[in-house]
């Protein structure tokens, strides 16, 4: 008998929560690293449109978040677009660190060498895909383009103005014909984690999403994120088989009317030329690295169910943020903005994952632990699709295992934006904090004692269900995923490290905040802490 879409999320998200104590389907899995997909889509037979390669020096963290960014021109422009691509999902450097990760080794050889980009990936990864899909509007022949993140060019596979297929499967009327479409192909990340692939790549997602909506503050355009559509006629326009590859995230784009810096006048009419039939669709087939492509039946359950088209219940969104906790708050010094002071385009392109690099002393202070939360949690928590008031509340919240900080001691807090200041959730367990984290990490890549604090990132999963149905799942990971970005920035601009796991037991990390009895779990979780400066780093720039 099938399962209700809404039990067959929280059926997977549970064998998520509790996978450190029963392991998921399939049991005995093997990577085999020599038959993995490629890290770079590309359509061999496809004409490609370069892009321009400059990149901008942006606003910096600092005029970010205190609202300072430049004045917004009326639109995309295709230098805008180039440097929204490149600095989030395109490649930037190379990269070779010594550190405690299993694969280090291998690390040195070029076919196994690491691709820096702007935005994190689990697993480095990186399963989202990219297409433009231009109208008549746009300052380029119209028709679908695949962005090639190896290559940093558009790669056309269609020509003609098909923007119809993307307005039929949103829930409200858009007043443009061209659009950036970010889609999953599941096997890029399947390959590796199998069953758990789900809960890694809609976090994927958001993290791009969170990079996307700095940089257009920083270049001054504007950016509506679209979580709530029917991904079918967008999924058939692009060729794609819906359980392999589907449409996550729908973003419209409002082209520069004004000519200047190399970017040529449009015409600002949607829908001129529009091709209308069903039928059409891209020809162009993607090249496939992988010998044998497998499909785990818990991500196609999990997909199908999550793509169940969203009614979206506008009281109950409001009402699925995190409640309010009881208890004295310990309040936080002001963000230290001196400290965000490096532009954006400068911390993108030195983005990194500590890998197990952190040493202590110095320790990691309060100031930049208070700096880091305010960031993170000042971003845009909501997709604009949701018909939500601007000020609605974020589904998420962020917690903090102090470890080792100078200024605050070792216990269980909740992070309270309004105020900026931590509520108390537990005191430090009896065997210490280093000792209790380290038991409840299964993985070998950090040890905890060098760790400064542990970031949670928690929502309450069952309550967001309710407010989006089974859609809520991945427009929770979302949001989840777009706060760990901003956790990145924050800590890349205040030269702190900064690691986001998956590795931890939520059951007994949810049990040390006090959160059991509750519907909100942790879900995701940043280790934060210092980098040695002594280690053999390598980083060419591309």
């Amino acid at each position: 008998m099938q399962l209700p879409a809404r039990d067959i999320v929280r059926e997977y998200t549970e064998a998520v929560f509790r996978r450190a104590r029963v392991p998921m389907e399939p049991l005995n899995f093997e990577v085999d690293w020599g038959d993995q997909p490629s890290r770079h889509t590309a359509y061999p037979a496809a004409r490609t449109v370069p892009l321009p390669t400059r990149l901008p020096e942006l606003a910096t963290l600092r005029d970010l978040f205190t609202g300072a960014s430049p004045s917004a021109p009326t639109g995309w422009s295709m230098t805008r677009l180039a440097a929204l691509l490149r600095l989030s999902y395109g490649v930037l450097d190379r990269r070779m660190t010594v550190n405690w990760n299993q694969d280090v080794a291998k690390r040195a050889h070029f076919e196994h060498a690491v691709w820096g980009r702007g935005t994190a990936s689990g697993g480095g990864m990186y399963p989202v895909e990219v297409h433009l899909v231009a109208g008549a509007s746009a300052p380029l022949l119209p028709g679908v383009y695949h962005y090639d993140t190896g290559r940093h060019v558009l790669q056309r596979l269609l020509v003609g103005d098909v923007s119809s297929s993307v307005r039929a499967g949103l829930a409200g009327p858009e007043n443009t014909d061209s659009f950036l479409v970010a889609s999953i192909r599941f096997w890029k990340n399947s390959f590796k984690y199998n069953s758990f692939c789900y809960h890694v790549v809609t976090q994927d997602l958001g993290a791009l999403l969170g990079s996307w909506e700095l940089l257009a503050s920083a270049l001054g355009a504007p950016l509506r994120r679209l979580l709530c559509f029917d991904p079918e006629p967008m999924d058939r326009l692009l060729g794609f088989d819906s359980d392999e590859q589907s449409v996550f995230a729908v973003v419209p784009l409002s082209w520069h009317t004004d000519t200047g810096a190399g970017d040529p006048a449009v015409p600002t009419r949607a829908g001129d030329g529009e091709v209308t039939p069903a039928t059409v669709q891209v020809g162009h087939a993607a090249h496939e690295r992988s010998q044998r492509v497998r499909r785990f039946p818990a991500v196609t359950a999990v997909h199908r169910a999550a793509a169940t088209a969203p009614a979206v219940d506008a009281a109950a969104v409001l009402d699925a943020a995190p409640r309010p906790l009881p208890g004295e708050p310990v309040a936080l010094p002001e963000p230290r903005l001196d400290l965000l002071e490096r532009p954006l385009s400068t911390v993108l392109t030195g983005r990194s994952s500590s890998f197990g690099r952190f040493r202590r002393p110095p320790e990691l202070t309060v100031a930049e632990l208070g700096t880091t939360l305010a960031f993170a949690a000042a971003g845009r928590p909501h997709p604009a699709d949701a018909g939500l008031p601007a000020d609605a509340p974020a589904l998420t919240r962020l917690w903090v295992f102090a470890n080792h900080l100078d200024g605050l001691p070792a216990g269980g807090y909740a992070y309270c934006a309004r105020r900026h200041a931590l509520l108390p959730a537990a005191p430090e367990p009896d065997i210490g904090m280093s000792a209790f984290l380290q038991q409840q990490y299964f993985l070998t890549n950090y040890t905890m004692g060098q760790v400064g604090a542990v970031l949670a990132v928690s929502g309450r999963l069952d309550a967001v269900l309710d407010a989006y149905g089974p859609r809520g799942y991945r427009i929770l990971n979302a949001e989840i995923g777009a706060v760990a970005q901003r956790v990145y920035c924050a800590t890349t601009a205040q030269r702190v490290g900064c690691g986001a796991v998956l590795g931890f037991d939520n059951v007994s990390m949810d049990t040390a905040l006090g959160l059991d009895g509750s519907d909100e779990r942790t879900v995701l979780f940043l280790l934060l802490g210092r980098n040695s400066d002594a280690v053999a780093d390598l980083e060419y720039r591309l």
